[in-house]
């Protein structure tokens, strides 16, 4: 009888926040190519809501919607990142201007600008920000060039309890990425902001600033690239 009354309240939460797994995708979705089936997102996203209903526990404090959005987004990117087309060539440019301003700006000490990346790189400045272009058509999840998904930088909690020394090293990243986040240019940080916090897309981050869509693509791969640099000690590259 307990079996049966667990099913059964997996089953009412599934059908309840299915709309939740919809609406997830189709804003991820708006932020992503063209390329993108949603149907494909709606499917990982209902997977992502299946794993919520199981694994929940009211005892972490935080409500069923806010837990079953972190594992339907997650999933989803997930899919995402199994199927992300970016050929070796973007991986290796995502290198390159990782490493220019990693050392541009421990040789500074301060923010590297594009004309000393540009330099180190021995490119054009149109062949730069063609780079950053690209980057950012190919690359879904920017963010995983840095081993986490989006829900780090929004620093909303810890899913799984798995010990002290594991809760302390995540909240030892979270402390190193909100200070790397901080300590962006003005522009870039403003970005991120927008995007992440806000989760306004390319467009509408462009208008907010007055600046070309294009424009805001660049800035926010060039800001995922200082962060990676920035963030060096506890990224493991596999790339």
């Amino acid at each position: 009888m307990y079996d049966n009354l667990h099913v059964g309240i997996h089953d009412e939460l599934v059908t309840r926040y299915a709309p939740l797994v919809k609406r997830i995708a189709y804003h991820l979705k708006a932020r992503l190519p063209a390329t993108v089936i949603v149907d494909d997102l709606l499917q990982a996203g209902m997977i992502g809501l299946l794993e919520a209903s199981r694994k929940y526990d009211s005892q972490q404090g935080a409500s069923f919607e806010t837990y079953a959005g972190i594992r339907i987004r997650g999933a989803m990117l997930d899919e995402l990142r199994r199927n992300d087309w970016a050929p070796k060539s973007v991986h290796r440019k995502i290198r390159d201007i990782t490493e220019a301003i990693r050392e541009i700006e421990n040789r500074v000490g301060r923010d590297a600008r594009d004309e000393e990346v540009i330099k180190v790189l021995s490119i054009s400045k149109e062949e730069y920000y063609k780079t950053l272009q690209n980057i950012s058509s190919h690359k879904v999840v920017s963010w995983d060039d840095l081993g986490i998904d989006e829900e780090a930088i929004r620093n909303t909690m810890i899913e799984d309890k798995s010990g002290l020394q594991e809760a302390l090293e995540k909240q030892n990243f979270q402390d190193k990425l909100s200070e790397a986040i901080a300590s962006l240019p003005e522009r870039e940080k403003m970005i991120v902001a927008l995007y992440y916090d806000s989760e306004l897309n390319l467009r509408e981050i462009g208008s907010v600033l007055s600046i070309s869509e294009s424009r805001i693509s660049q800035l926010l791969s060039q800001a995922h690239i200082r962060l990676r640099a920035r963030m060096e000690d506890w990224i493991k590259d596999d790339e």
